[in-house]
């Protein structure tokens, strides 16, 4: 019996939520890196690959008759996010909302679910060698017990979903999620972001959504699940697929989350050209965004020389340090950098001039932010994995195993590409070849 179908107990078990605080003080009192050569001699030391496992078997497993074709897709797209499980080499991972694609049609790209029934998931993973082993998964569901789904919600704010030829349209569905960070609280309950909304997700420890919190004016309406409008208003101006990206867990039990991208203000175009990118601080006991951060990302080509553009810069994982600090990676799909960042609470601008859509410039126009006397937060290179040998592309997810080494996770895409090329003429996966695979490098210099 394979182990994704069988291990629905092992998730009952406790486990630290994070990292231990031996390695939290380690962290804080841990001395400067070099600022000249911040990745020192940093390599990989190990690299580990999920093994293929049907996707259709994988869904059908934990809610059956979910998915009736998988077009012959393997379960990936894991690689959302990655956050320690509290045994060695194990962690918690969160799928995507499912395979999905663009295909133009009449010179305008559609979006594509080649496997609409497809339900995201929390997946328990164990490095053993260099094999990554599923130990359990946990469906994400809804109030009443159904698959949430990875769907869009809305018309005219969210791609409209299309079949996997891009010849068919699909139906919306408000409970969708398209899932990304993942942080698994004190109680066993999990914290998870969405793109969509942009929202944060509450789901109990057996993948109910207890509530989806999203932006003021969002009105989404026809979820089975509570929806609570709590995030700024100004969120709504997110990037469509560019929502909210990375998550972590401060010490305290405060979160920490990350849009992917600047947000298009006041048009696509501002959005296109910013480097500035809004991290929120969210009090789980408040139920309430308690802080909001402007982060500068460093130009495109410094971050990936073979890039540029600037829209191509992304924020995709944020990780806990202790105290109020943060490792913040910036990326694009070929390069990612590691800043450590501490969270000033005299850098913050909620509720500003900067929350306000009619303010002219806004904070994404602006060419220098702190000319214009925005508390940019300050930060200081950790690591360029893009010059670290062995580093697979497109990470998503970073984990901190001890003070000097790092798990990476890379997002293989289910394994689809772009375009009418991604499935054969008998409508099945043309597999990219690129696999999931968990990355541990060693930081001589530690933090």
């Amino acid at each position: 019996m394979s182990p994704h179908a069988t291990g629905r107990r092992a998730v009952h078990r406790s486990v630290a939520a994070g990292v231990p605080l031996a390695v939290l003080a380690a962290l804080v009192t841990a001395g400067p890196a070099s600022a000249h050569t911040p990745s020192g001699d940093a390599h990989v030391t190990r690299t580990a690959t999920l093994g293929d496992i049907p996707l259709g078997a994988f869904s059908n497993a934990l809610l059956p008759g979910t998915v009736a074709d998988d077009r012959g897709v393997d379960l990936g797209g894991i690689g959302s996010d990655i956050y320690p499980a509290g045994r060695k080499g194990e962690y918690w991972t969160v799928t995507d909302r499912g395979p999905n694609g663009q295909i133009k049609v009449d010179g305008k790209k559609r979006r594509t679910f080649p496997v609409p029934g497809f339900d995201p998931a929390i997946v328990r993973i164990k490095v053993s060698g260099d094999t990554v082993k599923v130990l359990a998964s946990i469906p994400l569901t809804t109030s009443s017990g159904r698959p949430v789904t990875g769907l869009p919600n809305q018309a005219g704010r969210d791609e409209a979903p299309f079949s996997h030829d891009a010849a068919t349209p699909l139906s919306y569905n408000p409970n969708g999620l398209d899932t990304e960070g993942i942080v698994r609280a004190a109680d066993g309950s999990f914290w998870l972001i969405d793109e969509y909304g942009p929202s944060l997700v509450h789901v109990s420890a057996r993948g109910r959504v207890l509530a989806r919190y999203v932006p003021e004016g969002l009105n989404l309406t026809g979820a089975d699940y509570p929806v609570v409008e709590a995030l700024p208003e100004v969120l709504l101006h997110r990037k469509i697929n560019r929502g909210l990206e990375g998550l972590a867990q401060l010490p305290g039990g405060d979160l920490v989350l990350a849009m992917q991208s600047p947000l298009s203000l006041p048009d696509t175009d501002a959005g296109e050209a910013s480097r500035t990118v809004r991290l929120l601080r969210f009090s789980p006991k408040k139920k309430a965004v308690t802080a909001e951060y402007a982060y500068r990302f460093d130009p495109v080509e410094v971050v990936d020389p073979s890039e540029d553009d600037t829209s191509e810069l992304k924020v995709s994982s944020v990780v806990a340090v202790g105290g109020d600090r943060l490792l913040v990676e910036e990326r694009t799909d070929k390069a990612a950098r590691l800043h450590l960042v501490r969270l000033d609470r005299k850098a913050d601008i909620l509720g500003g001039r900067w929350d306000d859509v009619a303010t002219s410039p806004s904070l994404e126009q602006l060419a220098d932010p702190s000319a214009s006397g925005v508390p940019v937060l300050s930060k200081r290179l950790v690591v360029d994995l893009g010059t670290v040998a062995g580093v697979p592309g497109k990470i998503e997810g970073v984990a901190l195993v001890n003070r000097d080494t790092l798990a990476l996770i890379n997002d293989n895409d289910f394994g689809m590409t772009d375009g009418t090329g991604a499935f054969d003429a008998q409508g099945r996966l043309v597999d990219s070849g690129i696999e999931t695979k968990v990355t541990y490098v060693h930081l001589p210099k530690g933090l």
